[in-house]
């Protein structure tokens, strides 16, 4: 019999199900990768507090990384929300001790409406301690911004020298997600020597919710069926480019990306990619 690659992932709990370990659940299972989680922290909003941000305990989050690793193991792994220093240099801590070597860093830091979801002292930590582990970092523009001291990062230039800084940081791989631009969608993949670009067409939605997790996942979803980087990301951006095409709300919020696009409307979409040194 054939088993299923298998997929880690460490980040928050997003109770509308759109995003975080949700999302990165969803995306494993619609790649058919076994797919596994370490709750770091349950977001919701409470009514009577406005709370959003419930942390689970450092003990919870070790003993649901030992379970995970002792039941199964894992092929490869990504991170989302840590939202502390604490978790991350736990999270850092618990790969060092692993075997695992495909690790995604989704550095989310700021939110889809640019709220910080990370405090000071975590970004140190998250520079120092986590980003050097990792096989590739996924940056949106404002989290590479922030990384970067505050540099702005408007055009595919800029896109291209921040993925060139960032490599300084220790990552093997950085891919710097143009989302934000204005144009079509292009993300620049930088590996210390090639540039390789990924461009889509931009959707028009406001239905994105959960869109960076989902590519994130996907690569790691690639990764762990022993796809190299660069196929990984090309195979991931094609993978979300077709679930923000057909993402949906039920309400006038903004909504989720739809994860089962691909395999229910088929016609992965066309990515034009180039590359240069």
């Amino acid at each position: 019999m054939h088993y299923p690659a298998r997929a880690m992932t460490i980040a928050g709990s997003a109770s509308g199900g759109s995003a975080g370990i949700q999302a990165d659940l969803k995306t494993f299972q619609e790649l058919d990768v076994y797919g596994m989680s370490v709750v770091t922290a349950i977001v919701g909003r409470h009514p009577g507090t406005g709370r959003n941000v419930h942390p689970m305990t450092i003990e919870s989050i070790e003993a649901q990384f030992a379970t995970a690793m002792q039941q199964v193991g894992a092929d490869a792994l990504k991170t989302g929300m840590l939202f502390s220093a604490e978790v991350i240099e736990t999270t850092a801590m618990l790969l060092g001790q692993s075997d695992i070597e495909r690790i995604v860093v989704d550095p989310v830091m700021v939110g889809k409406l640019d709220s910080k979801l990370l405090a000071d002292d975590a970004i140190t930590a998250l520079q120092e301690k986590l980003i050097p582990m990792a096989t590739i970092i996924t940056p949106n523009m404002p989290e590479a911004s922030v990384m970067l001291h505050g540099r702005k990062i408007e055009t595919v230039n800029d896109l291209k020298q921040a993925a060139f800084d960032l490599h300084a940081l220790g990552s093997k791989y950085v891919l710097v997600k143009g989302g934000r631009l204005s144009g079509p969608a292009v993300d620049v993949l930088y590996d210390g020597e090639m540039f390789t670009y990924l461009k889509a067409p931009r959707i028009d939605t406001v239905n994105t919710s959960g869109a960076g997790c989902s590519y994130s996942a996907a690569i790691a979803a690639c990764l762990a069926k022993g796809k190299s980087v660069e196929k990984a990301v090309h195979l991931a951006k094609s993978f979300v480019t077709t679930a923000i095409t057909y993402g949906f709300s039920y309400n006038d919020m903004v909504g989720p990306t739809y994860h089962a696009a691909q395999r229910k409307f088929g016609g992965a979409h066309d990515i034009k990619v180039w590359q240069e040194k």
